[in-house]
């Protein structure tokens, strides 16, 4: 609200006349008219009525609009008011009400002692969004809507908001007032500051933060030569990209960078998986650039941020990268790159606010270093989720993990989706699985080790951001002795392996840097008492149970709904509960007594103090001649004598002097134990600040061993993933893949490995089958029934290639497989209504990208392409596709069709070969599916017996059989 002007409050009410009356002269008055306007003489009022209106205690005057003075009024203007001016609200709502206007954008919790609360508009509305009771809090401008939590369910209230509801939430937290600032602020011991804003992609150590996938904050940065102003494709359609992305998970701190074009963005960023992507605040201002039709049709959280004029330039974008990294070398960067990278960094620290940043060096990812998998292939092969419902149980990710960690978990699913195009990286990769399959004892020694570790990558980043506490010093210090036992494990099978001296481990063993870590981690031991840290975690959880509790009562004591008595009962409860405190007020210490020379002079003191503490009690019962007499504190009453029952005489006690009774109890004031206790005080709270200051110490000390820490813990994810593959090999029976630089596949006995096991899980058993295709045959075309298993071998041969160059055993009797530079699936059929594409053009999309990017190297799986339109028409564009597949691409291809008349139409592509799947009939009418693929054709599709199987009704099936008849018999 508004200021009045000051005038306003000295004018008596009048009654004004008729609208008819009220009319507006063009005449403006003097200076000499009325002083109550600031001017000088009272005689220059242009009418006698108005200067009764300025007649004290008059309360009502009737005039005549053409009476009043008319015009502006000669007074200075009114100055524009900060948002931080003088409070319109009570000073806490008032701060809160400043900080949402300066985050429009953002929903604002704000600390208010043990609650994180709501209000106005932001109370109203998310308030039944998170079932919170929303309450009215009075205040003199009038009712405000209020709601709140207790501080400990941040977390749970955080996943409703940043995760479900896909909102940014800053966090206004207490920052104690200096003398000025208090006195500025009425008296308030604290000023609510926005501390951090947290988004989608920017979570550190949240609870619902998933400890299995990745979290990463995308950026994008489009180079101004790489597009037209209509959006068209410029040099970014080149080799060297003109489209930057930049990508962070900041729980972990990793940090990647890569350079692209328009054409592969979508499909670069399907591989990355952000949880959000940020863009510049230009974009939003083109809703019709290509760039937002392309993130806007997958679906991705976007988000807007105004780039500072300083990092609009290539110099700027290394600046910003120097002053967050340290030490960084831009020569081996684009500039597209940069512009991403420094663009993300100022996101992030935006929303950081105050908290530091602890990232690595960005790592430059190259496409010609993994094979590449769009986005349609990755969702049709359901590498990490499936096809229909978005689920992890049935991809392949599901079925082959079998990780002991966190890190490891999120290390294998980088892989399955980014395959190694390095025959050296993959072969180290596969000698170490077969170097643990070959040895189970020490494969279980390892993976029981594996499974204690704590996920160090991302407990390491909590420290470099000044977030780790005693609980994750102690998992650190866990971690780090794990570490070192598995490094001595692995020695010793080093010098027990004969005929391999541990090459297979020397590598990872020389990346370890244990010498300043197991330093850290003696320290800590040291430092840190488990005992008393299990003590505090208790004492919070009872703390924690009482919050809730009072909760409900504190909201409702201050919502309009509820009456002053009980708001009344309500302190008096908790006036109660802190007059019943014990003796002394409960203390637990975290850290050894060893863990400073300072802590253990400060324990002496403080145990001479409990000494005399006892002493004087004795004395005092003495005294008073009663057992019932106790040393006591409480918020209340401070430090006092509390005497239960009759007996016993307080009078006999020197300077004693009673400040509350009850029936039973009476407590008394004694100078004695005011002082004595105020030392007691004083020792606690120097023990407090030097446990304080060693915890900022060994947090200090886990930094400068970051580096070393990150090294140490990525080998362990290595180790992990070995294990995993050894495991699930054993389990499974795969075989190592033989990779080799030619463009051919030869698979004896391959296998789905997520078919096979939902198959075996039903008891039911899986058709193996054989692929040779690449130097005889560079295309195999496939027909033969429905259900009769076609797409199935289509996708199980991609997913070998798949796991092969992830360096993973694979399902099959024997595997030797040529390296795939990339891999491409046009299978299943689906609309995108969303973009106006019909099923047709969105298989028309897929199949038009397969054939512009497939190269040489490339492995090609095409299903039923051609199927959503006439049959000539699907005829013609199938035979265009193997046409070019095997003219221009000259990849090696597996096309699945029902159009039987291909195989007629390529008889003459020499290295073209057909097989087929087949149906058994019985002489009663039974049938079974023949899922062995054998050379030949097979033009019969069998479609009316999955009609049958699918329980379609007997009168229909025979209808279709007769039409059936009819179509196949020739006309005469």
């Amino acid at each position: 609200m508004g200021l009045r002007p000051a005038f306003v409050a000295n004018v008596p009410r009048f009654r004004l006349p008729s609208l008819r009356a009220c009319q507006i002269s063009p005449f403006r008055p003097s200076p000499a008219s009325c002083p109550t306007f600031g001017l000088s003489s009272p005689g220059g009022c242009q009418s006698q009525p108005w200067r009764s209106l300025l007649v004290r205690g008059k309360r009502t005057t009737t005039l005549k609009a053409n009476e009043l003075p008319q015009g502006p009024i000669d007074a200075a203007p009114l100055d524009n008011l900060d948002d931080d001016a003088g409070p319109a609200y009570p000073t806490v709502m008032q701060q809160v009400r400043n900080n949402m206007r300066k985050f429009p954008h953002c929903v604002v919790l704000t600390r208010v002692g043990n609650f994180y609360e709501l209000y106005f508009e932001h109370a109203e509305h998310y308030g039944p969004l998170l079932a919170l009771k929303v309450a009215h809090k009075k205040t003199s401008v009038g009712p405000v809507f209020m709601a709140g939590f207790p501080y400990f369910q941040l977390d749970r209230f955080l996943k409703i908001l940043v995760q479900d509801l896909q909102k940014h939430v800053a966090l206004s937290e207490e920052i104690r007032n200096d003398v000025s600032s208090k006195i500025k602020a009425g008296g308030l011991m604290f000023d609510r500051q926005i501390s951090r804003i947290i988004t989608p992609g920017t979570l550190i150590d949240e609870k619902f933060l998933d400890p299995w996938e990745n979290n990463y904050c995308l950026s994008i940065h489009v180079d101004p030569s790489s597009s037209s102003s209509d959006g068209s494709e410029g040099p970014a359609g080149s080799q060297s990209g003109g489209v930057g992305l930049a990508w962070v998970d900041i729980s972990s701190g990793e940090f990647f960078t890569q350079s692209t074009t328009f054409g592969s963005l979508s499909s670069a960023v399907a591989l990355i998986g952000p949880r959000e992507i940020v863009l510049e605040q230009s974009h939003q201002d083109h809703k019709n650039s290509r760039l937002l039709q392309v993130l806007e049709g997958d679906r991705h959280k976007i988000t807007f941020h105004e780039a500072k004029v300083q990092n609009q330039s290539p110099d700027g974008w290394v600046a910003t990268l120097k002053e967050t990294l340290g030490e960084f070398k831009s020569d081996s960067y684009q500039h597209c790159e940069l512009g991403a990278a420094g663009f993300l960094l100022e996101f992030v620290r935006t929303q950081l606010q105050r908290s530091d940043i602890a990232l690595e060096a960005p790592v430059r990812r190259q496409a010609s270093e993994y094979m590449s998998i769009d986005k349609n292939t990755m969702k049709a092969l359901e590498l990490k989720e499936t096809l229909r419902e978005g689920k992890l149980e049935g991809t392949l990710l599901h079925a082959v993990r079998r990780t002991s960690t966190k890190g490891g978990a999120r290390l294998l699913t980088q892989r399955l989706i980014s395959p190694s195009l390095s025959l050296g990286t993959i072969n180290e990769r596969l000698d170490l699985v077969e170097r643990f399959l070959s040895d189970g004892v020490l494969r279980q020694r390892i993976g029981g080790m594996l499974s204690s570790t704590a996920d160090s990558t991302r407990l390491v980043q909590k420290f470099a951001m000044g977030k780790g506490d005693a609980d994750d010093l102690l998992a650190l210090a866990k971690t780090i002795q794990l570490t070192e036992d598995v490094s001595n494990t692995l020695e010793s099978a080093m010098l027990d392996d004969a005929t391999a001296p541990g090459s297979v481990f020397s590598g990872l063993l020389n990346r370890l840097s244990l010498q300043g870590p197991k330093r850290l981690a003696r320290r800590i031991s040291v430092a840190i008492d488990e005992e008393g840290l299990s003590e505090q975690h208790r004492i919070e959880a009872d703390e924690a149970a009482t919050m809730v509790g009072l909760a409900a009562e504190v909201l409702s004591e201050e919502g309009e709904e509820k009456t002053g008595s009980k708001g009344k009962q309500t302190k008096s409860k908790q006036s109660e509960r802190s007059s019943n405190s014990d003796t002394v007020p409960r203390e637990v210490w975290i850290m050894r007594r060893s863990a400073s020379k300072a802590l253990e002079r400060l324990h002496r003191d403080l145990d001479e103090l409990d000494e005399q503490r006892e002493e004087l009690c004795h004395e005092l019962r003495e005294t008073a001649g009663t057992s019932g007499l106790t040393l006591r504190w409480s918020s209340g009453l401070g430090h006092h004598v509390h005497v239960k029952g009759s007996k016993g005489n307080m009078l006999n006690v020197e300077s004693a002097r009673r400040i509350s009774s009850s029936k039973s109890t009476q407590s008394y004031s004694v100078p004695l134990w005011n002082f004595l206790g105020s030392k007691l005080d004083d020792a606690r709270s120097r023990i407090r600040s030097e446990e304080q200051r060693v915890c900022r110490e060994l947090r200090a000390e886990v930094v400068l061993n970051l580096v070393k820490m990150r090294r140490n813990a990525t080998v362990l994810d290595e180790l992990d993933v070995a294990c995993s593959f050894a495991t699930l090999t054993e389990e499974k029976g795969f075989v190592r893949p033989l990779l080799n630089h030619r463009t051919s596949h030869n698979i004896v006995g391959g296998k789905h490995p997520v078919v096979e096991a939902g198959l075996l899980s039903q008891g039911r058993n899986f058709t193996s089958n054989a692929c040779s295709v690449g130097e005889d045959e560079r295309i195999l075309l496939i027909t033969g029934p429905n259900m009769a298993g076609k797409s199935t071998f289509l996708r199980q041969n991609a997913l070998i290639s798949v796991l092969a160059q992830t360096g993973s055993f694979v399902p099959a009797q024997f595997a030797e497989i040529g390296l795939v530079d990339k891999i491409f699936s046009r299978v299943g059929s689906a609309d995108n209504l969303y973009q106006d594409q019909s099923t047709f053009m969105v298989e028309m999309l897929e199949t038009a990208e397969i054939l512009k990017q497939a190269t040489p190297r490339s492995f090609v799986i095409m299903d039923e392409v051609g199927r959503g339109t006439t049959p000539e028409d699907g005829i013609a564009v199938g035979y265009a596709c193997l046409h070019h597949l095997y003219h221009i691409n000259k990849c090696r291809a597996l096309f699945a069709t029902h159009f039987h008349k291909l195989a007629d139409m390529t008889e003459g592509f020499e290295k073209l070969g057909c097989y087929c799947t087949d149906v058994e009939e019985s002489a009663d009418g039974t049938f079974a599916y023949v899922h062995r693929l054998r050379k030949g054709v097979n033009r019969k599709s069998h479609a009316l017996k999955v009609a049958q199987v699918a329980g379609m009704p007997k009168e229909a099936i025979e209808v279709a059989n007769e039409v059936l008849k009819g179509l196949e018999t020739p006309a005469l």
